[in-house]
């Protein structure tokens, strides 16, 4: 059975104080959930305070980005031993904003992926398509490449320890959402896709997340769906209310 796994990326939002006051907010509406894991992943400048103020909630840390090197020149960056050194467990890596805006190959994405795996960071690997590239009928091209991509010589041990996040980009921070029935259509073919690069047992471990636009008023539906394990969510993680409702959907 696969623990549910609910994410909240806050991109570029939240003050020190601002994620200070959302915790103290979130965490005794999350404080008896046993059987979830919750992740916040807040901006770079935020991480290094947030470790001692999520100690004893239940929630853990992850990271929205990292640079596949040990250490280095490379200005702007952040290391995964960095990560790990401020209390990261996980690390979401190839989202849409990320290709689209800072030109991130698929190639780049699994040096990432296999940099995180080495640090012992759990990744969460983002896949999705475009609006025009679903109405094409192109989804499963375009998914499928970046995950064969992105598990390009990942171990099995290794990518059974890792989320995939399936995030259609023409419902990211649009209000529009996949149905629980789309979305658990490309699940499946996700789950299918890990099968062959591995086997049904390590594709079964493998929690498959959905994101665009997960809100409370949705998320009971997609979480009934048998291979979506979880949510890697936007907007809705910066409510306090909003991400704990997510957090405690109904089963």
């Amino acid at each position: 059975m696969r623990t549910p796994v609910i994410a909240g990326n806050w991109k570029m939002y939240l003050t020190p104080q601002q994620a200070f006051d959302l915790i103290d907010g979130l965490a005794p509406q999350v404080k008896d959930v046993k059987d979830v894991e919750m992740i916040v992943c807040p901006a770079n400048p935020v991480l290094g305070m947030m470790a001692e103020k999520l100690s004893g909630t239940g929630i853990q840390m992850g990271g929205q980005n990292l640079y596949p090197k040990q250490e280095g020149a490379f200005t702007g960056e952040n290391a995964p031993t960095m990560l790990k050194a401020v209390g990261c467990a996980y690390c979401v890596l190839g989202h849409s904003e990320r290709r689209q805006y800072f030109n991130e190959t698929d190639e780049f994405i699994n040096e990432k992926v296999k940099a995180a795996l080495e640090f012992d960071l759990i990744p969460i690997i983002c896949c999705g398509e475009t609006l025009e590239q679903r109405e094409e009928g192109k989804t499963m091209n375009i998914v499928g490449t970046q995950i064969n991509k992105a598990f390009e010589g990942v171990s099995a041990e290794d990518a059974a320890t890792t989320i995939v996040a399936y995030e259609p980009i023409w419902a990211i921070g649009t209000g529009k959402t996949a149905t629980p029935e789309m979305a658990q259509e490309v699940h499946a073919d996700i789950r299918q896709i890990l099968a062959k690069l591995y086997n049904s047992e390590i594709a079964d471990k493998i929690r498959i997340q959905y994101g665009g636009s997960v809100k409370p008023e949705n998320v009971d539906s997609l979480m009934a769906q048998p291979d979506i394990d979880g949510a890697l969510v936007g907007g809705a993680s910066l409510k306090a209310d909003s991400f704990a409702r997510l957090v405690n959907f109904k089963k």
